[in-house]
């Protein structure tokens, strides 16, 4: 158990580090404030793998390493509670992909990939979502100044954080849907193939001796009734 233990918290803390080196690439959209986020990539990887507090755990991670690396240099923290929410709380908030875990894993052990991918895509919904909507709220509190002329804050900041959600959605549905169906052991742990094969054992160990009684029953009933039939 602390062994398992500690490797979830390397795996967290791998995935943290995977999602910070993403923001450097390039990822605007082209659209004035419109952005690619890649590392929910990765955090929907921990999230389906690992469950629900690993992820939001990265998220939290990802985004005090995001605030301190790139928000106050590129003039991304306007004041302290902006910065609370749209660095630790946003990005924590990606890590709510982790809630779709339990069926995931299910989906997953019972070969369904289908379901698997479908489930997966509703739990990035719900992680972007989440996240964007604290964006959203952020911008519209403390971002309407810069606003285009004749745009309300509330409206621009729904156009740039929504349009950026829609465009990580369908960007995390593509990758979902390459990477289930190829790389399903990248979503099962080695424990959790374990635990399904101890159930597979153990259901045979239970079912086995009622099966044997069953059929020696069986047998001896038609040894009974050849025997009524020599008589």
């Amino acid at each position: 158990m602390q062994h398992q233990r500690l490797v979830t918290l390397l795996e967290t803390a791998i995935i943290a580090a995977f999602a910070m080196a993403l923001e450097y690439l390039p990822h605007s959209a082209g659209i004035s404030g419109l952005q690619f986020s890649y590392g929910l990539i990765p955090i929907a990887v921990l999230a389906y793998r690992r469950g629900l507090l690993p992820a939001v755990s990265a998220g939290l991670t990802w985004g005090l390493l995001d605030m301190v690396l790139r928000g106050f240099g590129d003039g991304g923290v306007l004041n302290p509670l902006q910065g609370i929410i749209e660095y630790p709380v946003a990005f924590a908030a990606a890590g709510l992909m982790g809630l779709v875990y339990p069926w995931m894993q299910r989906a997953l052990k019972q070969h369904q990939t289908s379901k698997a991918v479908g489930i997966g895509i509703v739990g990035f919904a719900i992680g972007a979502g989440v996240k964007y909507l604290f964006h959203f709220l952020a911008g519209w509190i403390y971002w309407g100044s810069y606003a285009p002329k004749g745009w309300p804050a509330w409206q621009w900041s729904l156009f740039v954080n929504g349009g950026s959600a829609v465009m990580n959605l369908i960007l995390g549905t593509v990758l979902l849907v390459l990477m289930i169906p190829i790389g399903r052991q990248l979503f099962v742990t080695q424990t959790a193939q374990k635990l399904t094969s101890a159930k597979i054992i153990s259901a045979s160990a239970t079912w086995k001796p009622a099966l044997t009684i069953f059929f020696n029953a069986l047998c001896s009933t038609d040894g009974h009734k050849k025997e009524s039939r020599l008589n």
